[in-house]
């Protein structure tokens, strides 16, 4: 994988983050990545891989936002934020593009995810038992596709997601996926959210999803999109414990 950690940054109290990178599965490019390591346990650590939202997709930087994410590393598990084709300081396209080149696009994503695992194999301090993946909104969309490839994931929570509102080709429609998906997922999503619709988006991924009835579970928040904190964090704690067991 010709990996190499380029950075280090060990300034916050709760956590170490390495800046690293590998090679890419396409184009000899490689794919960045932030590995945020807790200071409060010892290894080997659970960890949780993350998928963004679609800001992502605007911002030419890596100062990432963690509003969403410190208190997993502050719950004493590892997160690896891969900087995905397309994404933040590997955008190389104009906002607007062709289907076509959406489609092949969200498959080097797909890659991305499935390479990052790859990387996670070759690391002692990894628990490679108990991986995760954590999807946010455009993230809780298009993070299922992988989900359905040969999980190496045991356990999934998506917030704010469910399948695309938007018209896309069929090779890269969530919800063609959903039926494959077989691991635990929790899916926290605002009842009143008009991009991801309960009707239309939320509904029909749930019920398609192929996981057993027992071990998938939605929480609905009276919210619209962008839920409140507190029973969002805490949802997404309890359904790790439950299926990885508590960090000790």
């Amino acid at each position: 994988m010709d990996s190499k950690i380029e950075a280090v940054d060990d300034s916050s109290r709760d956590w170490r983050r390495e800046r690293i990178s590998f090679k890419a599965a396409y184009n000899n490019e490689r794919v960045i990545a932030f590995l945020y390591l807790p200071k409060n346990v010892p290894p080997p650590y659970q960890t949780v891989v993350h998928f963004p939202g679609s800001e992502a997709q605007d911002f030419h930087t890596t100062d990432l936002n963690l509003f969403n994410l410190d208190f997993l590393m502050k719950s004493g598990r590892a997160v690896l934020f891969p900087i995905y084709k397309g994404t933040y300081e590997r955008i190389t396209h104009a906002t607007t593009f062709g289907s076509s080149e959406e489609r092949d696009e969200t498959i080097q994503r797909s890659k991305d995810l499935r390479r990052s695992l790859d990387y996670l194999e070759t690391r002692s301090d990894i628990d490679l038992q108990r991986l995760s993946f954590y999807g946010f909104s455009w993230g809780g969309c298009e993070g299922p596709i992988t989900l359905a490839l040969k999980s190496r994931f045991k356990v999934a929570v998506l917030a704010d997601g469910g399948c695309n509102p938007d018209k896309t080709l069929p090779e890269e429609d969530p919800i063609n996926f959903a039926q494959n998906i077989k691991i635990p997922v929790l899916m926290i999503n605002g009842r009143y959210d008009f991009v991801i619709p309960f009707e239309t988006c939320q509904q029909p991924f749930f019920r398609l999803l192929g996981t057993p009835l027992a071990d998938k579970r939605q929480v609905l928040l009276d919210s619209g999109h962008g839920m409140p904190f507190t029973p969002w964090f805490k949802e997404t704690l309890d359904w790790l414990d439950h299926y990885l067991g508590r960090v000790k």
